[in-house]
């Protein structure tokens, strides 16, 4: 399939499911826990409610308090009135509340008597307000003019306190109109191919809010079956395969081990022919030195060449190049039987030299102990009635403290089932 932006089948009702459940880690624009918060809630069904979604949950519409109004009305909650047929032709496409940029330059002027040339000057004032401070002189002129056309100074310096809110970050139409294409696009791309998408943003780090272990564990649970790193398979890039069932299988690539330049991860494939068969064979093609294959043996990357990590990490131990010696280390006869790694060993080993593990999510290795003390999981906190007081663990995969919140501090964490948000009063 050959898709570009505009060709991606557009308002797929499977996407929209997706986005109503807040399902979208890793996702542009919506992936924030401000934005999967909302997503719930406003519902978005369309590609215009995108555009609504990605403008309002910005720092000045949640100060300038329209946030909550417009949830109100759009949910039936409270009615949308407008205080003239003027305003009305303004905002009805956003149930009252002033949402854009453009929305408050057309109420300066059809509301308040402002020439466009003003109402372009209000614009750049908005932009700049807080490193000029020169939002102050459009006040009286805003809210004598709406007075002097019969608006009440209640409406007029609500309308203020919006603008002021813009001020702080405000969004233009046109741009919340094009970041809303590429979320639904990344949205169809998540929902219908996520194999893809993954692999898309494993060879795209770092970015986003999402480390490649929250995002290959979103993949998991979402049935994508993700293979190892392999010296014997791996490109430098993450890529696709297909499994036995004709569907795509995502398989790591070597830029996933820690300490490995893209310069020896393209010696390994670019001068692996048929594949290697030893370890002895890998270092007579490729030349690496001993830290390039500690690193890689850390990385259970050799395991299809001589086994667990312990075996391989002893073989490759001393090896500078190849010698007489190391012919004789490669044979597995000349290896001390070590014990096989245990299963947190593999699991630590893996977050350590891949930052990813494929093995069981490392709650899963403790929660008969977190049973026993009635610690709940992510998931079952969906079942359980709301002002419960629950125990819950996991690993902490964002720590967010935005200037706006007063002190307060977002926490995500992950356990095996999925992820669960706190809120950290400052207290």
């Amino acid at each position: 399939r050959d898709y570009t932006l505009a060709t991606v089948p557009a308002e797929d009702p499977l996407v929209y499911d997706m986005i109503c459940e807040g399902d979208t880690m890793g996702v542009f624009q919506i992936e924030s826990r401000a934005q999967m918060a909302m997503l719930p809630r406003l519902k978005p069904r369309c590609y215009y409610d995108l555009v609504i979604e990605v403008a309002l949950i910005r720092p000045g519409p949640i100060q300038g308090d329209m946030v909550h109004p417009y949830l109100r009305r759009r949910n039936g909650e409270e009615a949308v009135e407008y205080p003239s047929e003027d305003v009305r032709e303004v905002l009805q496409r956003t149930l009252g509340v002033p949402i854009f940029q453009e929305q408050v330059m057309q109420l300066a002027v059809v509301a308040a008597g402002f020439t466009p040339g003003e109402a372009d000057r209000l614009r750049r004032a908005m932009a700049a307000w807080k490193r000029r401070g020169g939002l102050g002189p459009f006040e009286e002129k805003l809210i004598r003019g709406m007075q002097g056309r019969g608006y009440s100074e209640e409406f007029a310096r609500q309308i203020f306190q919006q603008i002021l809110g813009f001020g702080e970050y405000g969004f233009p139409e046109s741009h919340s109109a094009s970041f809303a294409l590429l979320v639904y696009v990344s949205c169809w791309l998540k929902c219908h191919t996520p194999a893809a998408f993954t692999c898309a943003l494993l060879n795209s780090q770092p970015m986003g809010f999402y480390s490649a272990s929250q995002l290959t564990q979103d993949a998991r649970r979402h049935g994508v079956e993700i293979r190892p790193v392999d010296l014997n398979a791996s490109d430098w890039d993450s890529a696709l395969e297909r499994n036995d069932q004709g569907e795509a299988a995502l398989r790591l690539g070597l830029r996933q081990v820690k300490g490995l330049s893209e310069a020896a991860g393209e010696a390994i494939v670019s001068r692996r022919e048929s594949g290697y068969p030893s370890i002895q064979v890998l270092l007579e093609r490729t030349g690496l030195n001993r830290r390039e294959l500690s690193v890689l043996a850390a990385a259970g990357a050799m395991k299809s060449l001589a086994g667990h990590r312990h075996k391989v990490r002893w073989t490759v131990a001393g090896v500078e190049e190849p010698t007489p010696l190391f012919s004789s280390l490669d044979r597995f006869e000349a290896i001390p039987m070590l014990r096989k790694p245990t299963e947190g060993q593999d699991i630590v080993a893996d977050y350590q030299s891949l930052g990813l593990t494929l093995g069981r999510h490392p709650m899963r290795l403790i929660r008969p102990h977190l049973d026993r003390y009635r610690y709940v999981s992510a998931k079952q906190l969906e079942t359980l009635d709301a002002g419960l007081a629950v125990r819950i663990a996991g690993l902490v995969i964002t720590k967010q403290r935005p200037g706006t919140a007063s002190g307060v501090t977002f926490i995500t964490l992950e356990d095996e089932t999925g992820c669960s948000n706190l809120i950290v009063w400052k207290k």
